[in-house]
């Protein structure tokens, strides 16, 4: 069985830190001895921009490794991945991809092709980490069809809680239908302003409405200016300011991770 852990970052909803989740997410595994691939699933291609790649500049993506997939083409190890100052290993993308979503329409078990990708590839990490569009659409699905877990951001407002309940469904479905090992690994709250009546409001609605059916983490994402710096910078938040309210905050929402994980392997060695 492989030591891999696959990780969807989704949410259809944009402007919920989703990306700079998936950045600081990863590079904060790297800071823990982690084995880390990030894969830019997203035509817009912010994942790529955020560790510090020219997007328009990169030679192969992961449309182009995903159309050898489907070829049959033989994929080395390495290909196409970019190694950022910060240790993290990328799979880039942008606005190709856009085209490979329609191109799946048609082709027969189109939900599994990242999933053949991954499976060739997953050996050599501890973590991969699927940075997935803001929609619910077939590049959705082929990530969480790949992924044995999902995280949500969900921003610190009524709306987007709303949203992520359509997330949900979705989840629900891919894990009936397609995918059975999937599991919510849980809910990020991200973008809060403490000091506002409404964050208080949503994080106290978000722990008492759902906090029985869906792991709530413990872990707030704070707003904060020098995230947004960090991103411009091509850098996680630990490399620009690791003394940052959400650079602390980040660490605590890591340490939940690894934890989960740790309890689950637990659980598994009891059951044998």
């Amino acid at each position: 069985m492989s030591k891999c852990k696959v990780i969807a970052i989704a949410n259809q909803k944009g402007g919920v830190a989703k990306t700079t989740t998936a950045v600081n997410l990863g590079a904060g595994l790297v800071r823990e001895g982690k084995k880390v691939l990030l894969i830019d699933f997203d035509a817009q291609g912010d994942l790529t921009t955020s560790l510090g790649f020219n997007k328009d500049n990169v030679d192969v993506t992961i449309k182009s490794l995903l159309e050898k997939t489907l070829n049959q083409v033989p994929i080395n190890q390495s290909e196409g991945v970019l190694k950022n100052a910060e240790g993290i290993d990328l799979i880039p993308a942008n606005i190709e991809l856009e085209s490979l979503e329609m191109h799946l329409t048609s082709v027969i078990n189109r939900e599994y092709v990242l999933t053949k990708f991954i499976n060739q590839i997953k050996k050599d990490y501890d973590y991969i980490l699927i940075d997935c569009q803001p929609s619910l659409g077939l590049l959705t699905i082929n990530a969480l069809a790949s992924a044995d877990s999902v995280i949500i951001p969900v921003q610190a407002q009524y709306l987007p809680i709303r949203g992520m309940v359509q997330l949900i469904q979705t989840i629900d479905k891919v894990k009936a239908i397609i995918n059975p090992k999937l599991k919510i690994e849980g809910v990020l709250l991200t973008l809060a302003d403490k000091q506002t009546r409404l964050a208080k409001a949503t994080e106290e609605t978000l722990r008492s409405n759902y906090g029985s059916m869906l792991k709530i983490f413990k872990s707030v994402i704070p707003v904060a200016t020098k995230v947004a710096e960090a991103t411009t910078e091509g850098k996680s938040i630990y490399a620009y300011d690791k003394s940052n309210k959400a650079s602390i905050a980040y660490e605590n929402f890591i340490k939940e991770v690894l934890e989960n994980r740790e309890r689950l392997k637990t659980r598994d060695t009891q059951c044998r």
